[in-house]
């Protein structure tokens, strides 16, 4: 029998696109013989994740867990909306974040924890790229947690309990009562996934992005014609507002039009007779920032069928 080697489980997943421990399983399975043992994996079905590997997956599921002052959400990926559907999937969803939210966000170490199954999460991903037959991604995850108070959870366009299209998590830091926290993370949870803040703060906005809107406005305001000073102020009052619209504690609340999110949680805190603190939030909406392919269902047949199209 010859002797498995790291470097020889590392090749053949590469090539493969399976799991580990099916690797080794197959190298062992075939004597060491990386051909033989890629033709037991496709005889397995496991080898057919490779192919599956380069498809955009900007489909899927969000999910959310919280235990007392803290919580979870994962955004997991698929290539179609049907697969958001299927049980198999949604029960991975399930136990992945209840994975993070006791482990944390990072998504590697999310993946080398063992699920309730027994195997880890990237095994059992794998898997389920084989027999589901569509590609599937861990994409984000992120976890918070607050020392006195309580993590809310909100999921919009729910598709099973914890799981839906948007997910967002509020972290409230005060000794108020369970259900006044409640009620407040839920309000401005949906607000949230509704007004969709950029940051916490108006300090915590990227100044990446700031400096894009400067230039924008610089352009915009040269064209009236204006002295250098007063394009100078105006340039300068749409960098207020774009930061006031876009953080977190200063947008007006959702449910009334009028009330800055800061002066809601303020309110809050002063009916409950404890201070309120707004420390964190996450949203997490499903396939933002994934670049979607644009399939042309017509031409991929005319091109499968050799009929040239018209």
């Amino acid at each position: 029998m010859a002797e498995i080697t790291a470097a020889m489980v590392k090749d053949l997943r590469e090539k493969s696109g399976a799991g580990m421990m099916d690797c080794k399983k197959a190298l062992n399975e075939a004597g060491g013989d990386t051909d033989a043992a890629l033709d037991w994996l496709r005889t397995k079905g496991l080898a057919a994740a490779q192919k599956k590997s380069s498809r955009t997956a900007a489909e899927g599921l969000v999910g959310v867990a919280v235990a007392g002052t803290k919580g979870a959400v994962v955004e997991v990926n698929s290539e179609t909306d049907f697969v958001a559907k299927n049980e198999q999937f949604q029960n991975f969803v399930r136990e992945v974040t209840q994975i993070a939210l006791a482990t944390g966000g990072d998504v590697d170490a999310i993946k080398a924890e063992k699920m309730p199954s027994g195997p880890t999460v990237e095994e059992v991903l794998t898997n389920n790229i084989a027999t589901i037959g569509e590609n599937q991604s861990i994409r984000r995850a992120r976890q918070l947690s607050v020392a006195n108070g309580a993590v809310v959870a909100y999921v919009h366009n729910q598709q099973a309990p914890g799981l839906g299209k948007i997910g967002v998590l509020v972290a409230l830091e005060s000794n108020a009562a369970d259900d006044v926290l409640q009620g407040l993370g839920k309000q401005l949870a949906m607000h949230i996934a509704a007004a969709f803040p950029k940051a916490l703060n108006e300090n915590d906005l990227d100044e990446a992005e700031i400096e894009r809107e400067r230039a924008i406005a610089t352009e915009k305001a040269s064209e009236s014609g204006k002295p250098a000073d007063i394009i100078a102020k105006m340039v300068e009052g749409s960098i207020a507002k774009y930061r006031k619209e876009h953080a977190l504690v200063s947008q007006l609340f959702v449910m009334d039009g009028k009330t800055k999110i800061s002066d809601v949680v303020a309110k809050a805190g002063k009916d409950a007779g404890a201070e309120i603190k707004l420390v964190d939030y996450v949203r997490f909406q499903l396939g933002e920032g994934i670049e979607k392919e644009v399939s042309d269902f017509a031409a991929e047949v005319a091109a499968a069928s050799g009929v040239p199209q018209g």
